[in-house]
C-alpha cells in the first residue's frame, strides 16, 4: 500500500506529518504536482512533476492508484475516483473519505458551486488550525497501523 499526494495545494505542515511518517514506517510516499516542491533525501519518498493543466495531476493520481492506497486531497472529485478503485482519500483536515459519505460530500461541493457561479460570496475555507493538523496526524496514524496489521 502507498501514500499518493495532490501535492499542489497540499499545506506544508501536512507535507511534513508524512514526511515524518513515511520514514516512520517505511511507507513509500510520492507527492504529485505541477510545479517543483523539496521533498527530503528518503528511500520512501518521490516526488512527480506532471505538466500543467486542469487535473493532470489528479488524473495521474487516479491511473497509478491501486485498491488499498492512501491518496491525501481536498480535491473532492478526485477524492470519489480513488474510491470507485477501492482507495481511500484523506483530505488535510483529517476527515477521511469513504464510499459512504463521499456522495454527499460531491453534492455540497456542486451546491456551493452553483451558489459562487451566481454570484453568492461563498468565502473560502478556514485556514487550517492545530485541531485539523492533530486530525490529520491521528486518521494517518491509523490508516498505517492498519497497513502494518495486514503485513504482518
Amino acid at each position: 500500500m502507498k501514500i499518493w499526494v495532490d501535492a499542489d495545494a497540499c499545506p506544508t505542515v501536512i507535507k511534513e506529518i508524512l514526511f515524518k511518517a513515511a520514514d516512520r514506517t517505511k511507507t513509500q510516499t510520492t507527492l504529485i504536482a505541477n510545479h517543483s516542491i523539496r521533498i527530503p533525501p528518503s528511500p520512501y519518498i518521490q516526488f512527480r512533476q506532471v505538466s500543467s493543466g486542469f487535473d493532470v495531476a489528479d488524473d495521474w493520481i487516479v491511473t497509478q492508484v491501486e485498491s488499498g492506497d492512501l491518496v491525501i486531497t481536498a480535491d473532492i472529485p478526485l477524492a470519489a475516483e480513488v474510491i470507485e478503485k477501492k482507495a481511500l482519500a484523506l483530505n488535510p483536515r483529517g476527515e477521511m473519505y469513504s464510499a459512504s459519505n463521499i456522495r454527499q460530500r460531491l453534492n455540497m461541493r456542486d451546491f456551493m458551486d452553483t451558489l459562487r457561479s451566481s454570484g453568492v460570496q461563498t468565502g473560502g475555507p478556514p485556514a487550517l488550525s492545530a485541531q485539523d493538523r492533530k486530525a490529520f496526524a491521528g486518521e494517518l496514524d491509523r490508516w498505517l497501523a492498519k497497513k502494518a496489521r495486514q503485513v504482518r
